[in-house]
C-alpha cells in the first residue's frame, strides 16, 4: 500500500512540473495548479492549462479547445476562481466545507465565457470567525480553507494574523514583566474580543509555548494567501494597553472600558487620544510584525467595537477627540509602514446607540476618519442585511455619504456566533448589493464581501454571494438554485424545485439576527427560541427528502438531508418543551418525548462530516504539548460554545452531536429532577465542571441516517 502511494505521489509531482514547465514563462501558475490538484486530482491536472495575464484585471477567461480548460486571469486566485466557475457551470461541481462533488468527463464539455468583476477585492471572514470557527485550526485545515476561498474567488481574507505574540514581544520590550502580559491576554478562543478591547485576561493566561506555534502557522497562512495573489488583512494596535502599563508610564492616561456585563477585573484599557505612547506602540508593533512576517498592505483596527466611547461632554471638544483617535490609529500604523492602509469595521455605525439615539451621527464619524488620507482608509460596511432587515435603518452607505470619500467594502453578516439554523434571505442577497453598486453617490465602493461570525452552515448563502461578488446584475435565484441542486446532489428533481419554493418562504426567506432553538437555552430562562417555525419549512423538508432515491449516493444530499431534518426535528423538541413548561411542568411525558427528539437528532447528526462536539475539541487539544495544556485550550473552545463569559451565555448555539446529549440535554434533566425533587440544582457549577471535562460520551450513528431521518421526519411530521 506503501508503496502504491510513493509512486502516486512521483507521477503526481512529475505531471505537475510537466505543467509548470510548460508554463515556464510565467511561474505564478504554480500555486493555482496546488490548489486545483488538491480538488480535482492528479488524474485531472493535465486537462486544465492556466496562463497569467497581467491586463485581465479583475476579471478571468475560461475556453475549452481540443478537450483542454484553457483559464487566463491576472494572478492565481483569479485563475482558481476561473477553473471554479468551468467546474461549476460545465461540470456539475462543487467544493464546499462539507465536501466536494467533483465531476469531470473523459471529454471535456464546451464552455467559453469572460468574467469581469465590478469589484476589485473580494472580502472574507469577520474578525470573530477567528473565535467561533478557525481558533483552533491546524495547518491542514487552513490549507483546506485557503483552496475553499481561492476557487470562491476570494482575495482579501482577514486573517487572525499571530497579533497576540507580537504584541506581547513589543510589550515585554516596553519593560512589562510576563506576570503582567499573561493577565492581559484572553484565551485564543476569545482573542477576536481581546483584540477590539472588549476584555481583557478572561479565560487566560495562555501556556507559554502557544505564541511559537502562532507564529509558525501564520507564515504558512501568510506565505500560501500571498502566493495566490490575495491581499490579507492583519491586525494591528488600536489603543488598548494592560493597565500595569502606568507602572512603566505613571503619568500616562488611559481610560477604561466596558462591555458585555463583565467585571471590572477583565476590563480593558485605552490610551488617550494623542498619546506619544500610543504612537509608540502603534509603531513597535508594525516594525515587530514586518520584521517576523515581511510588509503588510492592509492592518485592521477597532477602538470601539460595541462600546461608548469616552467622550468629553462638550460636543466640540468630543469631535476633536473622535478626530485625535482617528489620527493616533493612522499615524502609529504610518510611522511603522508609510504605505499601509487603515481597515476598520463599519457596522457598528448605524448599530450603536446610547440613550436611545445614534451614537455614530455623520458629525461624528466625520470625525473620526477626517485626518486619514482617503486613500489610506478601508471602511468594511459588513451588516447591510441588519441594516435593511433587523434595525430598520438606512443603509450606512447612503446615511454616511458614501463613507465621506473613503475607500469600503460593501459586505453582509449571515450569521452571529456561527449559528447552524438555516436563516437569512436568499432573495436580497441576489440582489441587494446592486442597488449600492449602482447608486450615484456610493463613492469610493471597491469591494464585496461576507463576514459570517461563524462559518460551516448555510453553505447555499456563502456559494451564492461568492458568485454575486463576480456578478455586475442580480442573480436569478430560481436559476441559480437548479444548478446549485446540481452541482451539490447531481441533479434538481421537481420535488427539490418544490422544496426550496418552500425554503423561500420560510427559513430562507426570512432572517433572525439570533436564530436558536428553546432547548438550546438554560431551561430556567423559559426562552421560546427564535429558529424559524413556518409550517412551510416542514412542507420544503418533506419535499427533499422525497427526492431520496434520485440521490443515492450522494454525500453532500445525506448531510443536507441530515441538517433539514434536524432543524425540523429541533423545532418538534422546543414545541414540547413550551408546552411542558408553559402547563404548569406537570407533564413529565412532554419533557421526556422532547429529551427523547434531542437524543434522535445528536445520534443523525454522528454522520455528519462537521457538526460534531469531538471534532471542535480535537482541533483544541492538538495545540497542547501536555495534558494539562491540551485540558486548558479544550476548556477554553467549551467555554466559547457554551457559557462565553460575562452575560453573553449560549450564544453560539451550534447543533452539533456531543453537544446536544452531553450538554443541552443533561442541564434540562437536571434542572427539572432537582425542580421534581425540591433540591437544588447548581446550574452555573455543573456548567463549569463540563467545560474543565474531557469527556464526550459515545453514541452509535445511524446505519443509514437519510433513511431514518424520514423514518423520523415522517413519524413526527403526521
Amino acid at each position: 500500500m506503501k508503496t502504491k502511494i510513493i509512486i502516486s505521489l512521483i507521477i503526481f509531482t512529475i505531471l505537475i512540473s510537466v505543467v509548470c514547465t510548460c508554463q515556464s514563462y510565467n511561474k505564478n501558475v504554480a500555486p493555482a495548479y496546488d490548489v486545483l490538484s488538491r480538488i480535482v486530482g492528479p488524474e485531472n491536472i493535465t486537462k486544465f492549462v492556466l496562463s497569467i495575464d497581467a491586463t485581465a484585471n479583475n476579471s478571468y477567461s475560461v475556453t475549452v479547445d481540443n478537450n483542454k480548460v484553457y483559464v487566463s486571469a491576472s494572478n492565481p486566485a483569479g485563475l482558481c476562481r476561473g477553473c471554479y466557475d468551468y467546474l461549476t457551470h460545465a461540470c456539475n461541481s462543487i467544493v464546499s466545507w462539507s465536501g466536494n462533488n467533483i465531476n469531470i468527463p473523459e471529454n471535456l464539455p464546451l464552455y467559453s465565457t469572460r468574467v469581469q468583476s465590478p469589484y476589485k477585492y473580494h472580502y472574507y471572514f469577520n474578525i470573530v470567525t477567528h473565535g467561533y470557527t478557525t481558533p483552533y485550526w491546524d495547518w491542514e485545515r487552513w490549507e483546506k480553507e485557503i483552496d475553499w476561498m481561492a476557487v470562491h474567488g476570494i482575495n482579501m481574507p482577514l486573517l487572525p494574523g499571530a497579533y497576540e505574540a507580537i504584541l506581547y514581544r513589543v510589550f515585554k520590550k516596553l519593560g512589562l514583566k510576563p506576570c503582567e502580559i499573561d493577565k492581559y491576554f484572553t484565551g485564543p478562543a476569545h482573542f477576536p474580543w481581546n483584540k477590539m478591547g472588549n476584555i481583557t485576561g478572561w479565560d487566560g493566561p495562555v501556556p507559554s509555548s502557544y505564541y511559537k506555534k502562532q507564529i509558525k502557522l501564520n507564515h504558512q497562512i501568510l506565505k500560501r494567501v500571498k502566493e495566490l495573489g490575495m491581499h490579507p488583512i492583519v491586525q494591528a494596535f488600536a489603543g488598548f494597553v494592560p493597565s500595569d502599563i502606568q507602572r512603566l508610564y505613571p503619568n500616562e492616561k488611559i481610560r477604561p472600558l466596558s462591555w458585555g456585563g463583565f467585571s471590572k477585573e477583565f476590563q480593558a484599557y485605552i490610551l488617550e487620544p494623542g498619546s506619544e505612547l500610543f504612537l509608540k506602540i502603534g509603531q513597535m508593533y508594525i516594525e515587530e510584525y514586518e520584521k517576523e512576517f515581511g510588509k503588510q498592505e492592509f492592518y485592521l483596527a477597532d477602538s470601539f467595537n460595541e462600546m461608548d466611547v469616552p467622550l468629553s461632554p462638550d460636543p466640540q471638544k468630543a469631535l476633536d477627540e473622535l478626530s485625535n483617535y482617528g489620527e493616533s490609529v493612522y499615524r502609529s500604523i504610518k510611522k511603522g509602514n508609510p504605505d499601509a492602509i487603515w481597515v476598520m469595521q463599519g457596522w457598528t455605525f448605524p448599530y450603536q446607540k446610547k440613550d436611545g439615539k445614534l451614537f455614530w451621527t455623520p458629525e461624528r464619524l466625520h470625525a473620526l476618519i477626517s485626518k486619514v488620507p482617503d486613500d489610506k482608509l478601508l471602511i468594511l460596511d459588513l451588516a447591510n442585511e441588519y441594516n435593511r432587515l433587523w434595525w430598520k435603518s438606512e443603509p450606512s452607505w447612503k446615511m454616511y455619504s458614501g463613507f465621506f470619500g473613503k475607500q469600503w467594502i460593501y459586505s453582509f453578516i449571515p450569521n452571529m456566533g456561527g449559528k447552524t439554523a438555516f436563516n437569512g434571505r436568499l432573495d436580497l442577497y441576489a440582489t441587494m448589493p446592486f442597488e449600492a453598486l449602482n447608486y450615484s453617490k456610493k463613492g469610493n465602493l471597491i469591494g464585496f464581501g461576507f463576514a459570517p461570525e461563524g462559518i460551516e452552515n448555510n453553505e447555499i448563502i456563502y456559494e451564492l454571494l461568492s458568485d454575486v461578488g463576480w456578478s455586475n446584475k442580480p442573480i436569478n435565484l430560481d436559476e441559480w438554485i437548479g444548478r446549485y441542486c446540481k452541482n451539490r446532489y447531481g441533479v434538481y428533481t421537481e420535488n427539490m424545485k418544490k422544496a426550496f419554493e418552500y425554503f423561500n418562504k420560510s427559513c430562507f426567506g426570512s432572517f433572525t439576527d439570533h436564530p436558536r432553538n428553546a432547548y438550546q437555552f438554560r431551561p430556567n430562562t423559559h426562552r421560546k427560541g427564535t429558529v424559524n417555525k413556518s409550517e412551510d419549512f416542514g412542507k420544503g423538508v418533506q419535499l427533499f427528502l422525497a427526492s431520496y432515491d434520485d440521490c443515492r449516493g450522494s454525500e453532500l444530499y445525506k448531510v443536507d438531508a441530515i441538517e433539514y431534518t434536524c432543524q425540523y426535528l429541533g423545532l418538534k423538541a422546543d414545541e414540547l418543551l413550551i408546552r411542558f413548561q408553559e402547563t404548569g411542568e406537570k407533564n413529565a411525558a412532554l419533557l421526556n418525548k422532547a429529551l427523547k427528539i434531542m437524543i434522535e437528532i445528536d445520534r443523525l447528526l454522528e454522520s455528519h462530516p462537521n457538526w460534531k462536539l469531538k471534532n471542535w475539541t480535537a482541533f483544541s487539544r492538538k495545540w497542547g504539548d501536555t495534558e494539562k495544556d491540551k485540558k486548558y485550550y479544550e476548556a477554553n473552545a467549551r467555554r466559547l460554545i457554551t457559557t462565553w463569559g460575562g452575560e453573553i451565555n449560549d450564544y453560539a448555539a451550534k447543533t452539533w452531536s456531543g453537544l446536544i446529549r452531553d450538554y443541552y440535554i443533561p442541564r434540562w434533566k437536571k434542572y427539572y429532577e432537582a425542580k421534581r425533587n425540591n433540591s437544588e440544582f447548581d446550574m452555573l457549577k455543573w456548567e463549569e465542571e463540563w467545560i474543565n471535562s474531557s469527556k464526550i460520551s459515545e453514541i452509535e450513528p445511524y446505519i443509514n441516517p437519510v433513511k431514518t431521518a424520514i423514518q423520523l421526519f415522517n413519524q413526527y411530521f403526521k
